[in-house]
């Protein structure tokens, strides 16, 4: 494939894109409630071979094209198309993180921090705990991890992928329903940032063990906090001389715009490079930043195409990787229904961190509208799941059949938040729970 056919291709891809993500969200917003970004999920999953494949497979191959080409030489190397696409969602990503970033507010969050931390503390040890047990009933029945993989790295990696939370969906929730800066959203968010990165501390944790490196995890945990470190002590003072420089040029001018997107971009890549992922650094970043008339028009300038053009990309891309058929016998619907539904031993989806929540927030001086509505924040799983399993699949941790589990149990429990937050919010002033 020349490069030429990969740009026609690119535009195609892009034009499909934009314009199912466009029609399912005016009918999921007018019907289901649901907001754009749990839309543009579903719509990547009805891209991908979940909806798309199974109406017309042979187009949907050739449009999203995932098979590797094979060389001369007999090598497989990814498809050029889907790393072009892929590269483009985490740039989104990393821009719309540090939107985010510039969203939080810091000075609340100081006002509140011991209930930001209990709250967190009930998103990590809870799931965790939980989804520690679950590991050896998965570990000892059914063909769920890999055979390589050891039942502590097993206990690890499942503990992790149940304290994840969907933070880029949280807060984009958030921000469109207006509550990015209320109380209770500045504690999801804060208690969700510090559940991701326990969560990618122990990912690291476990690929080190499964690889045998140790230097995985402690560039992984060392690097995190180290970078935090730098960005509050070191780079927030530095970052004060673009509220300086806009003043003085009365406004944010594209040099001063182009020297804060690099910043941003090295951020991101240096968080993706010690093993923690690119949206923590631009998170970080975003939350550093001065705030005033400087983040003000930083955000003007950059908000729109991010979240209406680089943003839905990112959510079609991962929802391509989505395959629901794979649950495929009424046993695996079985445990899938357990995990998602029931309170047993193996349902710690929506009971172990939804509800620890919920009880931690009323705790902390909520009250039940509130902390349910924490809860239910804070129980989506939604892509930052997804991007945790298509870890554990590709690293060799689980196998197929837990994945699709798994990734079932990501895409309900972040469907069911924007109905449950709408009805637990309906008459609801936002402004009052901003003092």
């Amino acid at each position: 494939m020349s490069n030429f056919d990969l740009i026609i291709q690119l535009f195609l891809q892009l034009t499909v894109i934009l314009a199912t993500c466009r029609i399912v969200t005016i009918l999921g917003r007018r019907y289901l409630g649901q907001t754009d970004v749990v839309c543009e999920m579903i719509a990547g999953v009805m891209l991908g071979p979940s909806l798309l494949g199974l109406i017309a497979p042979d187009f949907q191959q050739w449009l999203f094209p995932k098979l590797p080409i094979i060389t001369s030489v007999g090598l497989k190397i990814p498809n050029p198309s889907m790393s072009i696409l892929y590269a483009i969602s985490q740039i989104g990503l990393a821009i719309y993180m540090f939107l985010i970033g510039l969203e939080f507010n810091t000075k609340l969050l100081k006002h509140h921090i011991k209930s930001a931390s209990l709250l967190s503390a009930a998103g990590i040890i809870t799931p965790f705990i939980l989804g520690a047990i679950a590991s050896f009933w998965f570990y000892n029945n059914g063909d769920f991890f890999q055979p390589k993989v050891t039942p502590w790295s097993a206990t690890l990696y499942l503990g992790a992928s149940m304290t994840i939370t969907a933070f880029p969906m949280l807060a984009r929730i958030l921000y469109e329903r207006g509550l990015a800066q209320t109380r209770f959203g500045t504690l999801a968010l804060g208690a969700a940032s510090v559940d991701n990165g326990v969560a990618w501390c122990l990912l690291a944790i476990v690929l080190a063990s499964v690889k045998n490196s140790l230097s995985i995890a402690i560039l992984a945990i060392g690097g995190g906090i180290c970078y935090v470190l730098f960005a509050i002590f070191i780079g927030q003072p530095l970052l004060r001389a673009f509220t300086r420089m806009t003043k003085r040029d009365a406004g944010v001018n594209r040099q001063t715009l182009t020297l804060m997107l690099i910043i941003l971009m090295f951020c991101a890549w240096f968080t993706d490079v010690t093993g923690i992922y690119a949206i923590f650094g631009a998170f970080v970043l975003g939350a550093v930043t001065p705030r005033g008339e400087f983040a003000q028009q930083i955000r003007q300038h950059t908000e729109f195409l991010t979240t209406s053009f680089l943003l839905p990309i990112f959510f079609v891309f991962s929802g391509l990787n989505t395959q629901i058929e794979l649950v495929n016998t009424p046993t695996l619907w079985g445990v899938t229904l357990l995990i998602i539904a029931m309170p047993t031993a193996v349902n710690y989806a929506i009971f172990g961190k939804g509800v620890a929540c919920m009880l931690a927030a009323k705790l902390t001086g909520e009250n039940w509208r509130e902390s349910a509505t924490i809860g239910a924040l804070m129980n989506a799983r939604g892509l930052m799941e997804l991007i945790i399993l298509n870890i554990g699949l590709e690293q060799g941790i689980i196998t197929p059949t837990l994945f699709t589990i798994m990734v079932i149990m990501a895409v309900i429990t972040t469907l069911m938040a924007s109905p449950l937050i709408a009805f637990l919010l309906h008459g609801t002033n936002y402004e009052k729970f901003s003092a």
